[in-house]
């Protein structure tokens, strides 16, 4: 990691080291992660529970039903949709008919064929 130091004064370096020192004695003070995690599954097992069942994605999953009701019915982004077109040199090329067409499909539309003909 590096910071460009040139940019700041005498007396804001000063006060970006006070605030690291403080940073640094807190971070020290921390029981390291993997003592704090033993606790948690120790806890979480004493009462009968995984940790992926408190923080993971069985808590995702029981979600109540209004949070699914509120969310919007249309497509999400980033979702998979449907070919519609193929190209026909090389069918591994497919366009879903949003966006720009790619430019295989542009190409053969200045050519005069028409969009339909490569229709899936």
């Amino acid at each position: 990691m590096s910071v460009d130091l040139s940019k700041y004064s005498a007396k804001e370096l000063a006060a970006l080291i006070t605030q690291a020192k403080k940073r640094k004695t807190l971070i020290a003070k921390r029981k390291p992660a993997a003592a704090v995690r033993r606790k948690i599954e120790a806890l979480a097992k004493a009462e009968g529970y995984t940790v992926a069942e408190l923080f993971g994605t069985a808590a995702r999953a029981a979600a109540p039903a209004k949070a699914a009701a509120r969310k919007s019915s249309g497509p999400k982004k980033g979702t998979k949709v449907a070919v519609k077109y193929r190209n026909p040199a090389n069918p591994s090329e497919t366009w879903s008919g949003r966006g720009q067409p790619p430019r295989w499909l542009a190409a053969q539309l200045k050519l005069g064929k028409a969009k339909e003909s490569f229709a899936v």
